[in-house]
C-alpha cells in the first residue's frame, strides 16, 4: 500500500465558508483519517498550501490545523509543479481571473460557486478549462446532504411514481444589527459591489439540485426583493443593503415537473429545518431537510375535508413516517462523484425581476 501526495493550493480559506467547510471539515478531516482510500489499496493524502493576502493570518491558520505550508504569494504558489490542484473560495468578483490564471498555469481547478457574476465570464473560463484539457469542477455540496440522498433513494426505488412538483423553502431571519443582536451573515452579502445577494448565492445551489434529482431545468422565473434596505455592518456602521435578501423562483423541468423554491434571509422558521424540500408524486410524497426525510404513501394518505366552520381535528404532522437510516447510504455518499452542470451550449429561458 502506497501513499500518493496531492498538492493543493487553497485560496480564500480565511473566509467563513473556506475555513469551516473546505479546510476544517474537508481537508483537515481527510488528513486526520489518513487520506482517501483508493480501490487498489493506495491512499491519497492532501498536502495543502494555504494562500491569503494576510501572511500572518494564513500562517496562524496553518499552525492551528497542522498545515505545514502557507503563503501570501499566489503567483509563486502557482509556479510550483508539485502542487497540481488550485481551489478558490475567495470573492466571486475575483474568481474568474484567478481560475484563468490557474488554468493557464496548468492546474486542475475546483472552486466555490458561483464561478462568476457574469454569464460571459463563466462560459469563457469553462471553455478555457475544456480547451486546456484540465479537470475542473464547482462545489455542489447540497447533493450530498443526507436528506436529499434519501430523496434520491426514494426516487430510484419508484416510491414517487410520476413526480409532479417540488417545493423548497430555505432561509431564516438574519438580524439587521441595529438593536443589540449582531447579524449572523457578513455585510458583503448585502452589497452589490461585493458580489452579494441571495439570488447569486443560492439559486445556483437549487439549479444543480433540480438538475440532478428531478430533471433538467428548462426555464426559470425569479422575483428578487430587497425587503430590508438598511443594515449595520461589523464595525457598527449603517450601510445601504442594495441587493436582494429574498428570492421567489419557479422552475420548469424536463418531464413536466414544476418546482417552486423560496429563498429568504428575512423569514422566521416554522418548519423542521432551515431548508426543506417537499416532493409530490402520484404514488407518494416526501419532505426532506438537511438530514431527515418523512414520507407519505398513497395507501396512507388521509382524506381531509375542507370545513372552515369547524376547528381542524387532523394532526397533519403526525401522518408522516420518518425514513429510517438506510444501510449503505454512507458508502454511496462517499462514492458519489460530483458533476459539473450545465454544459456551455445548453440554453434556458431565464427571467429575473427585482421588486
Amino acid at each position: 500500500m502506497a501513499t500518493q501526495r496531492l498538492g493543493i493550493i487553497m485560496n480564500g480559506v480565511t473566509g467563513r465558508m473556506g475555513l469551516n467547510q473546505h479546510l476544517v471539515r474537508s481537508i483537515v478531516a481527510i488528513r486526520k483519517q489518513g487520506g482517501v482510500a483508493l480501490s487498489n489499496g493506495d491512499r491519497v493524502m492532501p498536502d495543502p498550501i494555504l494562500v491569503g493576502r494576510n501572511a500572518e493570518k494564513v500562517a496562524a491558520l496553518a499552525k492551528q490545523y497542522g498545515i505545514e505550508r502557507s503563503t501570501s504569494d499566489l503567483d509563486a504558489a502557482l509556479k510550483n509543479p508539485d502542487d497540481t490542484v488550485f481551489f478558490d473560495a475567495a470573492t466571486t468578483q475575483m474568481r474568474c481571473d484567478l481560475l484563468t490564471k490557474a488554468i493557464n498555469a496548468g492546474k486542475h481547478v475546483y472552486c466555490e460557486k458561483p464561478i462568476s457574476d457574469s454569464l460571459d465570464k463563466a462560459l469563457a473560463v469553462a471553455k478555457l478549462a475544456k480547451q486546456k484539457g484540465i479537470k475542473h469542477g464547482v462545489v455542489q455540496d447540497k447533493l450530498f446532504l443526507p436528506g436529499l440522498r434519501k430523496i434520491q433513494l426514494l426516487k430510484e426505488s419508484g416510491f414517487f411514481g410520476k413526480i409532479l412538483s417540488v417545493r423548497g423553502e430555505f432561509g431564516y431571519w438574519v438580524f439587521e444589527g441595529d438593536w443589540g443582536q449582531p447579524a449572523q451573515r457578513p455585510s458583503w452579502n448585502y452589497r452589490a459591489a461585493d458580489g452579494g445577494g441571495i439570488i447569486l448565492d443560492m439559486l445556483c445551489h437549487w439549479r444543480y439540485v433540480l438538475d440532478n434529482l428531478f430533471g433538467n431545468v428548462k426555464a426559470v422565473s425569479c422575483l428578487g426583493a430587497t425587503h430590508i434596505p438598511s443594515r449595520v455592518d461589523e464595525q457598527g456602521k449603517t450601510y445601504n443593503a442594495d441587493v436582494d435578501d429574498a428570492a421567489y423562483a419557479t422552475f420548469e423541468l424536463e418531464g413536466g415537473v414544476i418546482a417552486q423554491i423560496n429563498s429568504s434571509w428575512v423569514t422566521r422558521v416554522k418548519r423542521d429545518d432551515l431548508v426543506t424540500f417537499h416532493v409530490d408524486g402520484t404514488h407518494g410524497s416526501a419532505v426532506a431537510g438537511l438530514t431527515r426525510c418523512y414520507t407519505q404513501h398513497r395507501v396512507n394518505t388521509p382524506r381531509p375535508v375542507w370545513n372552515p366552520d369547524e376547528p381542524q381535528t387532523m394532526k397533519f404532522q403526525d401522518q408522516w413516517e420518518e425514513m429510517p437510516r438506510q444501510h449503505g447510504l454512507r458508502q454511496r455518499l462517499q462514492g458519489a462523484v460530483g458533476r459539473f452542470h450545465p454544459p456551455p451550449d445548453r440554453r434556458h429561458a431565464v427571467e429575473i425581476r427585482f421588486a
